[in-house]
């Protein structure tokens, strides 16, 4: 019992030194690939008596269909690779969605966008941002757009602390509007395709809740907005037309077509997402390439995807292994299913259980925490017209759905967008904790709200 409670003493300090990295100076990227790494050799050296608990259901289900299965096999064997696999798709996802918005920047086709955004009245501006973040993060998913659309800001505003406010409610809205979608996050993702939920449910039950946590943080903003927002001054290398027109529309246009193309081939193919967006990021690959080949004019130094590559946040990919790893030894060991029986046990109102996994959202990773909560209840089907709270698009599920997606928004470290955020704009963690977490917590619990109150109509 002494590793298992040492393995949560190890995650508490490893997400300290993350929490603290502008004070130690140490990469968060290399605080969770240490973490990540050490739970696994600690969940390996004291296996058999970790997996003796009876924590793990998939060890259960694991020692029952393998006979003579051994803790050690299922550890190293079983466990981590499935473990991998999920953690491997996040990071490819990531990956290619990041190297993709790195091409329409390269190939300026942002400027397109931002071309057309005129006004310096920050209210209109953040207004603009926030509706299209919402809409725009339910087709694609609150990871990408929080990408694309922090590619967007970096254009429009100079000042460094205002921007940051405009980034905040970005990862408020992007998370909001992946909440409603069946593929706006991982999350709902998940129970769609376990058949919790429905694409017609899940809209119905979630859109107005989820406009309203990021409607109320907006109106608090807006108070706070003063003054005009200036647009950062034109590098000169990028200022010059090196790339047409005709280039920069296409290239964005075949950007935005391989983003908004990675829900439809899942929802056709049922494969992992990563799939998609890596399709896409071959098509605009050798699209590319072979542009380059035939137009002399554009400058091959600068915008291969070769020479892209070299631009992506390597770092931020490496703190997502890390994190994930971690997440993912600590569920292997049984840690979340003690925490979601200890819930079930203490807590029982449905509503409150699922506020509290929305709180938790923002500490942990929310893909655990739902597989957790899916692990534990299952379908009721309905009878004699009688829905149960566990049928499909029962209320459970679809509160759970949306505090799990909203909630990680509270801390910046809470959600992929947030993380997304941390890095590419460089947001400290009590910076975001100071000015954002409260317009994020007003917005969660207003949604929550009108969820239970919609619910009781």
């Amino acid at each position: 019992m002494f590793l298992f409670y040492a393995m949560v003493v190890v995650f508490i300090i490893g997400y300290g030194f993350i929490v603290f990295e502008h004070v130690n100076k140490i990469d968060k990227a290399g605080s969770a690939l240490f973490v990540g790494a050490l739970l696994w050799m600690m969940l390996v050296i004291d296996g058999p008596n970790l997996m003796s608990l009876n924590l793990n259901g998939n060890w259960i289900k694991f020692a029952a269909s393998h006979e003579n299965a051994s803790a050690m096999e299922f550890i190293t064997q079983h466990s981590v690779i499935e473990h991998l696999g999920d953690v491997a798709s996040i990071i490819f996802f990531l990956l290619g969605a990041m190297t993709i918005v790195e091409v329409i920047d390269r190939y300026q086709g942002f400027r397109i966008i931002t071309d057309r955004i005129h006004t310096t009245n920050p209210i209109k501006l953040l207004w603009i941002v926030g509706i299209l973040t919402f809409f725009i993060s339910a087709v694609l998913d609150n990871l990408t757009t929080t990408i694309v659309m922090i590619a967007l800001l970096q254009k429009i505003l100079t000042k460094q602390d205002n921007r940051w406010l405009f980034t905040g409610m970005v990862v408020i809205a992007a998370n909001a509007g992946g909440a409603w979608s069946p593929m706006g996050d991982v999350t709902t993702i998940m129970l769609w395709i376990n058949g919790n939920i429905t694409a017609a449910g899940i809209v119905k039950s979630l859109l107005l809740p989820s406009l309203v946590s990021m409607v109320l943080p907006l109106l608090i903003l807006s108070r706070m907005m003063k003054g005009v927002t200036h647009r950062p001054a034109e590098i000169p290398e990028e200022s010059g037309e090196f790339v047409p027109f005709k280039d920069r529309l296409i290239i964005l246009i075949l950007g935005i077509v391989a983003l908004v193309a990675v829900p439809v081939i899942k929802g056709l193919t049922h494969l992992p997402p990563f799939l998609g967006m890596l399709l896409g990021l071959g098509a605009l690959w050798i699209y590319t390439d072979r542009r380059l080949k035939r137009k002399s004019s554009l400058d091959k130094r600068k915008l291969s995807i070769v020479k892209v590559l070299e631009k992506v946040d390597t770092s931020t990919i490496l703190f997502f292994l890390g994190i994930l790893l971690a997440v993912a030894a600590l569920q292997t060991a049984g840690h979340l299913s003690l925490m979601a029986q200890w819930l079930d046990a203490n807590v029982g109102n449905i509503y409150g259980i699922n506020l509290i996994i929305g709180f938790l959202s923002s500490v942990v990773d929310n893909v655990p925490l739902v597989a957790a909560s899916m692990g534990m209840y299952d379908l009721v089907p309905t009878t004699a017209g009688v829905v149960s709270d566990f049928a499909i698009n029962g209320h459970f599920w679809s509160f759970l759905a949306y505090c799990s997606g909203t909630g990680g928004s509270i801390l910046i470290i809470g959600s992929a967008a947030g993380v997304a955020a941390m890095s590419m704009e460089g947001i400290p963690f009590f910076w975001y904790l100071k000015r954002i977490s409260l317009l994020a917590l007003v917005g969660y619990l207003g949604g929550a709200g009108t969820y239970i109150l919609m619910a009781m109509l």
